[in-house]
């Protein structure tokens, strides 16, 4: 049993310090390995003409990239 906690509170510890860097840099998760690209597709929906609300998730991105750029302290 002593090796069952032992082990369940490594596992707590390493998750929950995953979560912290998680927040601290607010970075979405992202694939190790190249994800789509890998396999020859640029992006999830491989339209030609993204729908309206890729468009306005696409602005949103952009809009806080310009904002982050401009704001930056260093």
């Amino acid at each position: 049993m002593l090796y069952f906690l032992v082990t369940f509170a490594v596992f707590a510890l390493v998750i929950f310090a995953m979560a912290i860097g998680y927040i601290i840099q607010r970075k979405t998760i992202a694939g190790s390995c190249g994800g789509l690209g890998g396999v020859g597709i640029e992006k999830a929906c491989d339209c030609p003409d993204p729908c309206a609300s890729r468009k306005k998730k696409l602005a949103k991105e952009e809009a806080r990239r310009q904002m982050l750029g401009e704001n930056r302290i260093i």
